[in-house]
């Protein structure tokens, strides 16, 4: 499958800027993830961005699988904080392929392995797409602040969303269809200084580790890079739920 370049305009490339040297120094020497090399080589990758970092130095298990937030409030997370399979998630809601994984593939997983409480997934915004997908992020987090951030993530991924955009009023209107109840808060959450640091926190985690497209996932320590079929998420929660039993 193809795989699209993370946008190369002045905005974009100077996200990571923002990123403090000692954080940026930190994902060098540490070296967590190489995404590209964990692409199947049958399917190639399907995710927005090069995906390419340096080939890990250290065994990077512990640090990769110590990100997973387990917290039973999150409002960006289904499952059970105490399952032995979490899939932590980097996504930008402007993606296409990040659409194809919403509506293809996470439903699936939801179902088979989520509901019997095998699986948890956490989702983190890592918006690459400029000014509409970052205010898409926010929102997002302020629906989850109303617990409809499931709903909220659905009709925004639905096909046809994304070329509509995310301007404010569009977001506003989502955010209606998603069943948020108090627009009023939604709005004055998206605007808010919290919502902007979570947003930083997702960032900084996924440029830590040498996130670099989206969409971008770890399942317990193991990268998965790009839309990957289902058949290839299925067989690495069953490797990893093996390998949690035996811990």
């Amino acid at each position: 499958m193809p795989s699209s370049k993370k946008p190369s305009t002045k905005k974009s490339s100077a996200k990571p800027l923002l990123i403090s040297a000692g954080v940026a120094l930190a994902a060098i020497t540490l070296g967590l993830v190489s995404w590209q090399a964990t692409a199947p080589a049958e399917t190639g990758s399907a995710g927005s961005g090069s995906g390419a970092v340096a080939a890990p130095r250290t065994d990077p298990a512990a640090e990769l699988k110590a990100l997973a937030r387990r917290e039973s409030g999150d409002k960006l997370a289904v499952g059970r904080a105490d399952a032995p399979v979490v899939l932590i998630e980097y996504s930008d809601f402007k993606c296409g392929y990040c659409g194809k994984f919403a509506r293809d593939t996470e439903p699936e997983l939801v179902k088979k392995y989520v509901e019997d409480g095998t699986l948890r997934i956490e989702w983190r915004n890592f918006p690459i797409f400029g000014a509409e997908s970052e205010a898409a992020a926010k929102a997002a987090w302020a629906a989850g602040q109303q617990d409809r951030f499931d709903a909220f993530h659905a009709a925004a991924y639905a096909g046809g969303s994304k070329e509509k955009g995310f301007a404010e009023p569009r977001l506003v209107e989502l955010a209606r269809e998603a069943g948020v109840p108090d627009l009023e808060r939604f709005k004055a959450d998206m605007a808010g200084e919290q919502a902007a640091a979570a947003l930083k926190k997702d960032q900084e985690e996924g440029y830590r580790i040498g996130v670099t497209s989206t969409p971008s996932f770890l399942l317990n320590s193991k990268p998965i890079a790009g839309a990957q079929p289902l058949d290839t998420f299925t067989a690495a929660i069953a490797r990893a739920k093996a390998e949690a039993a035996k811990q």
